[in-house]
C-alpha cells in the first residue's frame, strides 16, 4: 500500500462514478484518500456514504464554501494528522482525471520531490470544448506575462504537491476556483514546475462542471481588475487635484504648474498605494516596509516615464509615445507590485471547525 501520497477530492453534488473512482484509487493500493464534501447537501449524502463504506476518510462543509476552501480544508486535516512527510495529489470529481495519469504524476512527484507536478491536457484535440481551449489559452497567455512562466496548463486541476509546499498551500488566498489561479500565480515565485502529458477528457462537453464562465472568471482575474480600478482611480486623483490647485493656487503659471503636478502626484500615490495594499492584493504585511518599497517603485517608474517619453517621441507624437510607455510601465508595475511590495508572507489558516464535520 502507498502510504507516501495522499489523493485528495474536492467534491460538490458529484454524480455517482466518483465512487466507482475512489474504489478504482483504493484497488491501486492508495491508502490515503481525502474526499471534501463541499455543502453538497442531503441528496448526495448516499454518494459520499459509499466512499466512508470503503474505510476512506470523508470531510464534510456544513454548506458551500468553494473549491479553493475544500482543498485546504483537506490541507489542513492533512498537516495534522500526517504532517508534511507525505505527498499529496488533487484531482477532480468530475471524471476529468484517470487513475493511470495519477499514478504518471506520482512517479513524477518522486522523481522531483520538490517541483510542483502538473497533469497537462492537449487542448489541441478535437473533444476539447470551445470555451475551455479559450480560457486556457487566455490564462496561460496571462500567466507568463505576469509570472514569465509558460504554464501549458494552467487550469488543470491535477496537480502532486510535496509534502513542503503544505504551509504555503494553506497561505494562498481565495475560497472558491480562483485559488488554484491564485496558487499557481504565488508558486512561480518560489518553486519549478514539472509537467506530466494527460488523457484529455470531457464529457458532454464537460456538462458536470460546476464553473461559471462569468462569476469566476472574474473571480480568478479579479486581483489585476482590482488593480485596473486601482491605475484608474488614482490617475482620476491625480487629473482633479492637479486641475483644482492650478485654479486655486496664487503662483506664477510655471512655479503653479510645478508645485501642482507634485502635489497632486503625491497624492495620487497615497491613493494608489492604499487600495492596492486594501484592495487589489488585500496585503496584511507591514505598512511601512510595504511603503518603502513602494516609494522606490514610484519614483523610479516616474523616472523611467519621463525618459520612456523622451525618447519614444523622437519618433512618435508626443500622446502616443505616453500611451505606449505608460502602458508597459502599467504591466510592469503590476508586476513588481505583486512579486516585491506587497509580497505575499507564507504563513497557515486556520478555518473554523463548525464549518466541517470530519468522519474516518
Amino acid at each position: 500500500m502507498d502510504r507516501d501520497t495522499v489523493i485528495v477530492i474536492p467534491a460538490y453534488e458529484p454524480e455517482g462514478r466518483l465512487v466507482d473512482f475512489v474504489g478504482d484509487l483504493r484497488e491501486v493500493g492508495y491508502e490515503y484518500i481525502v474526499v471534501v464534501d463541499d455543502g453538497s447537501g442531503v441528496d448526495y449524502r448516499s454518494i459520499f456514504s459509499s466512499i466512508e463504506l470503503m474505510d476512506i476518510v470523508v470531510l464534510r462543509h456544513m454548506r458551500n464554501l468553494g473549491k479553493g476552501r475544500a482543498l485546504c480544508t483537506a490541507f489542513l486535516y492533512i498537516k495534522n494528522r500526517l504532517g508534511e512527510s507525505v505527498n499529496i495529489i488533487t484531482a477532480d470529481a468530475d471524471g476529468q482525471h484517470l487513475v493511470k495519469d495519477i499514478k504518471k504524476v506520482e512517479k513524477k512527484l518522486k522523481e522531483n520531490p520538490v517541483d510542483l507536478v502538473l497533469g497537462v491536457r492537449d487542448f489541441t484535440s478535437e473533444n476539447v470544448p470551445f470555451k475551455s481551449k479559450k480560457g486556457n489559452e487566455i490564462t496561460r497567455k496571462f500567466f507568463k506575462l505576469t509570472t514569465g512562466v509558460d504554464c501549458p496548463d494552467t487550469q488543470t486541476g491535477l496537480r502532486g504537491i510535496p509534502g513542503s509546499m503544505l504551509e504555503f498551500a494553506l497561505g494562498v488566498y481565495g475560497d472558491r476556483y480562483e485559488y488554484e489561479m491564485n496558487f499557481l500565480t504565488e508558486a512561480a515565485q518560489r518553486y519549478h514546475f514539472s509537467y506530466v502529458p494527460i488523457t484529455t477528457v470531457y464529457e458532454n462537453n464537460n456538462a458536470c462542471s460546476h464553473f461559471r464562465p462569468v462569476m469566476d472568471s472574474l473571480r480568478i482575474y479579479g486581483r489585476p481588475v482590482r488593480f485596473l480600478l486601482s491605475s484608474l482611480t488614482s490617475s482620476g486623483v491625480d487629473l482633479l487635484l492637479f486641475y483644482l490647485l492650478t485654479v486655486f493656487l496664487q503662483y506664477p503659471h510655471g512655479k503653479q504648474i510645478i508645485i501642482a503636478t507634485i502635489i497632486a502626484r503625491v497624492c495620487s500615490g497615497v491613493v494608489n498605494f492604499e487600495m492596492n495594499k486594501h484592495f487589489s492584493f488585500k496585503s496584511k504585511g507591514k505598512a511601512h516596509k510595504e511603503g518603502a518599497r513602494y516609494f522606490v517603485l514610484f519614483v523610479g517608474q516616474m523616472m523611467l516615464s519621463a525618459g520612456g517619453v523622451s525618447i519614444v517621441s523622437a519618433v512618435l507624437p508626443n500622446p502616443f509615445a505616453k500611451i505606449i510607455v505608460d502602458t508597459l510601465l502599467f504591466v510592469l508595475s503590476y508586476i513588481i507590485q505583486k512579486q516585491w511590495v506587497f509580497a505575499k508572507e507564507i504563513k497557515g489558516e486556520s478555518y473554523e471547525k463548525s464549518a466541517v464535520s470530519i468522519n474516518s
